[in-house]
């Protein structure tokens, strides 16, 4: 896993309509969120959630990208089914993944699997300057708002 203070490593992924997507940004903030599987229920909310507050979100200098494995064809259902307004893009080999560190054993239910740790991070001038681990979907969203609410 990465640390805070630290360079972010630069990344080129395509979204849902093949637009690439970079570390570079003309926004102030970076809000670079690692999500594990298109249309599962915890995933499915955490996007609700970034979508009904991208808005906000903006306003606060922010630009928003979630990232997970699966194809472009996977993120353009999702967001067609949800309506959602987030940029999602593909890590489909889970490149990207691995560099942030958020790619390893996972367990549910007693299984061992590998697959994206649901991770976030906050990124300015292309140095990453919060990482959010372990987050609760429901409640992520306000979280980030509030922490660059205290950056302004």
């Amino acid at each position: 896993m990465l640390s805070e203070n630290l360079p972010a490593p630069t990344f080129s992924l395509q979204d849902k309509d093949g637009n690439f997507h970079f570390l570079k940004t003309n926004a102030k903030y970076l809000v670079l969120y690692f999500y594990p599987k298109d249309d599962t229920p915890g995933c499915t909310i955490e996007a609700i959630e970034f979508s009904k507050h991208i808005l906000d979100l903006k306003k606060l200098g922010a630009e928003v990208i979630g990232i997970s494995g699966g194809d472009n064809v996977s993120k353009k259902k999702f967001c067609s089914k949800y309506n959602l307004s987030v940029t999602l893009v593909s890590d489909p080999d889970f490149v990207v993944s691995k560099l942030y560190g958020v790619y390893g054993e996972k367990s549910f239910m007693g299984k061992k699997f590998y697959g994206i740790k649901r991770t976030t991070f906050i990124i300015s001038q292309e140095r990453i300057i919060k990482i959010f681990e372990n987050v609760k979907p429901q409640d992520h969203v306000q979280e980030i708002i509030s922490f660059l609410q205290n950056l302004s």
